[in-house]
């Protein structure tokens, strides 16, 4: 496979174009930084040293970065130096203080209590060949069908690792992904993808919505397939022989260590690049050929991470895309969840279409938490709504509830204080435009949580409404919008 192809300047959004034409590049995005507390000593003289040797870690990048954009074939065969102390450094500052223990139980101040002698002993580890990595622990999460969700939790220093040398790559693969592409990238985030999906609907050509699930994509990814794909790119074979490590560490659960030649270990610091470097040579690269070649009317796709949604113009597009889809898939080990995924009748004109062949409403579809739906604006032209997945709201819901129930006894500001974060924090996700009763009807549900919570360590019979009325507008803030139209800030993001 060659990387013979263009980024599309719809930087979020794939359109098929109407002449053919190659789309033009776009640009990388930013690295982020995290920031550093002063060691001890002369602060004047190691602060001059540390400047200087974060300024030549820059720059490194930014070469690496230039020589990706520029030469599309070429592979890197100098990489491993670049995981220096300094970038180790930038690791593990860039990770969660308050995050799970791996199998090594070591916490984040823990290992911060000698950072620099931790650090130079673990940089000389990883030069010489001598470090290895531990198994992750298996911890699982509740899914919002009820299910457990299968995470790793890698031991610490396997993190700080993962994060240096996830920077580096990024500096490479930043310059090769496609612009639909969403899922864990610097620079982007879930927004930006529901953003691109809601615009293209509403001003491309879209009739039909494909709603396609990977059956169990992080646990079914070939290892070896994906070893051959990042060779393409990557030629230092001590990249490679590291990311091998990660991938056969293995799982520790109920004290038995566990290998399989399958899978990235979903909840691992590389794990979500590993994926997307994966579903770049298998979908997109694929999707992309198939938009511009196969496609006799307009195509969009939207992808975050392995959930993605792709909009046609004919309804026989889309049927003869996802006959190809799953043939194309299963030749890299992978499948389509059968009860998942759906082709469904979508945008502006679903509703008039089925309406007309005696039909209900058009069908709505799930994409990073929100349900998409076919309505009218108030001048009644079509209108993409989004609204909070129920699922997710209940599971958020139920979360709250046993918490109230451990803090029931706590004074009533310190529950206010939480709930007034939780809500909070609900919101600056799920306030978007269109999206107002879905967080009114979270908020008046917490408020009934909180009222039962209270109830039962009263000795005089339940809390009556007024004084719950009181608490909830002291202490949980209203419902309001926080993000703006997705056409406004899809604009702003990305000027034409």
């Amino acid at each position: 496979m060659t990387h013979g192809r263009g980024k599309s300047d719809e930087a979020v959004v794939a359109v098929k174009p109407a002449n053919k034409a190659a789309p033009a590049l776009a640009g990388a995005a930013a690295e982020r930084v995290e920031p550093r507390a002063a060691t001890e000593g002369n602060v004047d003289q190691q602060s001059t040293l540390r400047t200087q040797s974060r300024g030549g870690v820059i720059q490194a990048l930014e070469r690496i970065r230039q020589a990706a954009r520029q030469r599309k074939e070429e592979r890197f065969t100098a990489l491993f130096h670049h995981i220096c102390p300094e970038r180790l450094r930038d690791g593990f500052f860039a990770l969660e203080q308050e995050a799970a223990a791996g199998v090594d139980g070591q916490t984040w101040q823990g290992y911060a209590a000698d950072l620099e002698n931790n650090l130079n002993d673990l940089h000389g580890r990883v030069q010489r060949g001598a470090y290895r990595p531990l198994p992750s622990r298996r911890v699982y999460i509740p899914k919002p069908d009820g299910r457990q969700r299968p995470l790793a939790v890698a031991a610490l220093e396997d993190k700080i690792v993962q994060r240096a040398t996830l920077t580096v790559l990024n500096a490479i693969y930043e310059e090769d992904f496609l612009g639909f592409s969403y899922g864990f990238r610097p620079g982007r985030g879930a927004h930006d993808a529901l953003d691109a999906l809601v615009v293209a609907i509403d001003s491309r050509k879209v009739n039909w919505i494909l709603d396609a699930d990977i059956r169990s994509f992080f646990d079914t990814i070939d290892q070896d397939r994906l070893i051959g794909f990042l060779e393409q790119r990557i030629g230092d074979p001590r990249i490679i022989r590291l990311i091998r490590k990660w991938l056969r560490a293995g799982v520790l659960e109920d004290g038995v260590v566990t290998t399989s030649e399958l899978g990235t270990g979903q909840g691992s610091v590389i794990s979500p690049l590993l994926a997307n470097i994966y579903l770049f040579y298998v979908l997109d690269l694929w999707a992309h050929h198939w938009r511009q070649q196969e496609a006799q009317g307009c195509v969009i796709i939207v992808r975050y991470a392995d959930d993605f949604i792709i909009g046609f113009e004919h309804e026989s597009d889309a049927r003869r895309f996802l006959d190809e889809l799953r043939e194309r898939l299963g030749k890299h080990a992978l499948s389509l969840h059968p009860e998942k995924t759906r082709l469904i009748e979508f945008g502006r004109h679903a509703a008039a279409s089925r309406k007309a062949r005696g039909l209900g409403k058009p069908e709505t579809f799930n994409f990073l938490g929100f349900t998409f739906i076919c309505g009218k604006s108030r001048r009644g032209s079509f209108l993409v709504k989004r609204k909070t997945r129920r699922d997710r709201m209940r599971v958020k819901l139920q979360e709250i509830k046993q918490e109230l129930r451990r803090r029931m006894h706590r004074p009533v500001p310190e529950q206010g204080t939480w709930l007034g974060q939780v809500v909070a924090g609900y919101s600056r996700y799920f306030a978007v435009p269109t999206n107002i009763h879905a967080l009114t009807a979270f908020r008046d549900e917490v408020a009934r949580h909180w009222r039962k919570a209270l109830s039962r360590r009263s000795q005089k019979g339940r809390v009556n409404w007024t004084h719950i009325a009181m608490l909830v507008d002291h202490w949980l803030p209203r419902p309001r919008i926080l993000h703006p139209w997705p056409n406004q800030r899809f604009a702003v993001t990305h000027p034409r």
